[in-house]
């Protein structure tokens, strides 16, 4: 049994659908504040952002997390595990998610699984991803664009 009370559709569903639909309306244009359902990809704001990450909690309430570059077959990325999350397809509340890296402020991998952590600075896109039951989740929280691909500068010039 899911999370879905009296609901056709999970709200986590629900969610990433809207999340999704932003993501390439905002690719086609070229161009609460973390809520999932505001505008967080504006294209006024800031030209070529087209990610909203998100964090998704299971029903136990606990942070989902996944694996990327299991085995260090990609390149010098070592093996990295992330609770943060892009939707790319999304078919039935059955999406493919694809994993974003957490990095310091120094662009090295940092295995991320409290988002307060103070060495957390960025996310950066990966080409890893994971096929996912929306309904298998209970709560999703959306956070701010900016996180993906963060410059150092920008942590210092605030």
């Amino acid at each position: 049994m899911g999370c879905k009370g009296k609901h056709d559709h999970s709200c986590v569903c629900d969610a990433v659908e809207q999340i999704l639909a932003e993501q390439e309306a905002v690719e086609e244009i070229v161009g609460c504040s973390t809520s999932c359902y505001s505008n967080l990809l504006n294209p006024a704001s800031t030209p070529g952002r087209d990610t909203i990450p998100f964090i998704v909690f299971t029903k136990e309430g606990e942070l989902f997390k996944s694996f990327g570059n299991v085995g260090g077959f990609k390149g010098d990325m070592t093996c990295f595990t992330t609770i943060f999350f892009r939707v790319e397809r999304l078919e039935n509340c059955c999406a493919t998610l694809s994993l974003l890296r957490p990095i310091d402020e120094h662009g090295d991998t940092h295995h991320v699984c409290d988002p307060c952590d103070p060495d957390f600075f960025a996310l950066e896109k990966t080409d890893f991803c994971v096929e996912v039951d929306l309904d298998c989740f209970c709560a999703i929280q959306c956070l701010s664009p900016e996180l993906v691909c963060r410059t150092f500068d920008k942590k210092h010039s605030k």
